[in-house]
């Protein structure tokens, strides 16, 4: 189970061996997750203690590492709960509860767009250009030409978010 902290009474129950919820006033980027008083709680801590799963909660800065690495290893843009989904698969590995040798799924379904206020800190704004073929092609071609416009492996990119 993938929660965001102070927004994870779930987690919250599950570190605690508990099967009640604790009703909590969510304080995180990750709004669509934020739910402080989930009302089928009881059911997700049910399903998760007797599939002998587990569940951990990051922080908003963890969110946003976690986006900015699924986009730049896998060129997938997600939304804040696609970067807690990440973010707690993470965690779980760095703590051998998902191990290397297991198959593991992670469901994206949230489109970055959706919560780019986010990212917005980080990145610089774009100058619009016309819609026109030849806009773009010269837009990329300054792109390309630029030397800020250096790509990161994905192989170095994750190794810079781990560490």
């Amino acid at each position: 189970m993938a929660r965001r902290l102070q927004a994870a009474p779930i987690s919250t129950a599950i570190k605690q061996y508990s099967g009640e919820i604790e009703p909590q006033r969510p304080k995180t980027i990750a709004r669509s997750l934020a739910i402080g008083n989930p009302a089928d709680g009881h059911y997700a801590i049910k399903a998760i203690t007797k599939s002998g799963g587990w569940s951990e909660d990051i922080s908003d800065h963890e969110v946003v590492s976690s986006i900015q690495l699924l986009a730049q290893t896998e060129g997938i843009f997600t939304e804040t709960a696609g970067g807690v989904t990440v973010g707690t698969a993470r965690k779980l590995i760095q703590q051998d509860r998902i191990l290397p040798d297991e198959t593991t799924v992670l469901c994206i379904t949230g489109n970055g767009l959706k919560t780019t206020d986010v990212l917005a800190d980080r990145f610089q704004a774009e100058k619009p250009i016309a819609a026109k073929l030849s806009e773009l092609e010269g837009y990329i071609a300054a792109k390309i030409a630029s030397p800020a416009a250096q790509v990161v492996p994905p192989a170095a990119a994750a190794d810079a978010a781990v560490a």
